[in-house]
């Protein structure tokens, strides 16, 4: 296919409406509407099918766009079925405890995205009657959704004609225009204005009439959809599947586009306890709360931390590595078995990890086996204890029996 282009597709133009471009926008160097004839005819024939997409609540909408920040496809799909199943509604949401989602939540990592999920709730069914605002300027007011995840929201669940700009479109964008990568606020606003650019108009007349089922405008939601999916499945980070892209004859770069230095990772070596006892028929495993001030996974539940000094000479149980934003963990868990009738702190041998445990004794607390399932676990914990078959795989039993 040839590179054709339209003035009118390729100038810019000044326009006031959400993230659209404005006289200062770069000229694309091809036209837009051949851009979004090639990428829709891609992704209309290979899209992947997942469990958000199509679907016709808002919530819904929003519930993935939060799950989907920083966090893989995969690990997503199953987590979101089953918080849809126990919260099918905002409603239900609202009404649920901060505990209860964070089980939920329990793997998916950053986990202060989970309590603004709540608080967000919360504020939609005492402010707004329940119902989540449509366009992208009003969802900025709910906690935790910013720029990115309101124009998502308000161009899929609403038909907005309002860009996304993520990770995956950003590097898209760049490779489109032939740019390395930068960092600073002035390159960022070059690209939401090629978004937007790029982003088709709302449909005027019946089909753009909001709250008719079956006739809202998809034009934008799709839009920004298959930018995320292309860079996704094949404008990749690194070795992009340039053959296969719709919009190759488009690109300015074809290949991987120059980036910075990437932040060495760091590594740290810890180690846990696991501690288990008897009552009963019962077995019961030591946990640590994690301080409500704690700067990551406040008032989560984890394995017992210990001072590496005094596992000095002992063998782990179990090794594995355990990665958090920017650092490698490598985690070495110790065990105990600690005789029913004791407590923490009473009638342990001189020599028990147990009495090594640096959290304060109020921090800790004895939970049966049988309900962990239903914490707030990290997602080292949750990892640690299924591996030393503590804890079943399977996180929760939802749905009627």
């Amino acid at each position: 296919m040839s590179k054709a282009t339209n003035a009118a597709d390729t100038q810019p133009a000044v326009r006031k409406r959400g993230n659209r471009p404005t006289e200062d926008a770069p000229v694309l160097g091809f036209s837009a509407a051949e851009f979004r004839r090639r990428l829709s005819g891609w992704y209309r024939d290979h899209a992947r099918v997942l469990p958000w997409r199509g679907v016709d609540d808002p919530y819904a909408t929003w519930l993935s766009e939060i799950m989907l920040q920083q966090t893989r496809v995969a690990t997503v799909i199953d987590r979101y079925k089953e918080f849809l199943l126990r919260f099918p509604t905002i409603s239900d949401l609202a009404n649920a405890d901060e505990a209860d989602v964070l089980a939920l939540w329990s793997g998916l990592g950053y986990y202060r995205r989970a309590r603004m999920l709540l608080r967000g709730a919360q504020f939609v069914e005492r402010e707004m009657q329940g119902k989540l605002p449509s366009t992208a300027l009003e969802l900025r007011t709910l906690p935790g959704v910013g720029e990115y995840t309101a124009a998502a929201i308000a161009s899929i669940a609403f038909g907005e004609s309002v860009a996304v700009l993520d990770g995956n479109v950003e590097r898209v964008l760049l490779r489109l225009l032939g740019e390395p990568e930068d960092k600073s606020a002035q390159a960022r606003a070059r690209l939401v204005a090629v978004a937007g650019m790029l982003v088709p108009p709302a449909r005027r007349g019946r089909a753009a009439k909001k709250g008719v089922v079956g006739e809202r405008d998809h034009a934008a939601g799709d839009h920004n959809q298959a930018m995320m999916e292309l860079g996704a499945m094949i404008c990749l980070p690194r070795s992009p599947l340039c053959s296969q892209c719709p919009v190759m004859e488009l690109c300015r770069t074809r290949g991987e586009h120059a980036t910075p230095p990437r932040a060495k990772m760091q590594s740290r070596t810890v180690a846990h306890l696991l501690a288990l006892r008897k009552r009963g028929v019962e077995t019961e495993v030591l946990l640590e709360r994690r301080a409500r001030e704690a700067s990551l996974m406040a008032e989560m539940m984890e394995l017992p931390a210990l001072p590496l000094d005094v596992t000095e000479g002992r063998e782990p149980v179990l090794r594995l590595r355990h990665s958090i934003t920017n650092t490698n963990y490598y985690v070495q868990v110790f065990t105990e078995s600690v005789a029913s009738e004791s407590v923490v702190g009473v009638a342990a041998p001189e020599d028990s990890l147990v009495e090594q445990i640096p959290a304060a004794k109020e921090a800790l607390e004895w939970i049966t086996t049988g309900k962990l399932a239903q914490l707030p676990l990290t997602g080292l914990a949750r990892k640690t204890l299924q591996r030393l078959q503590v804890m079943s795989a399977p996180r929760l039993k939802i749905g009627k029996e």
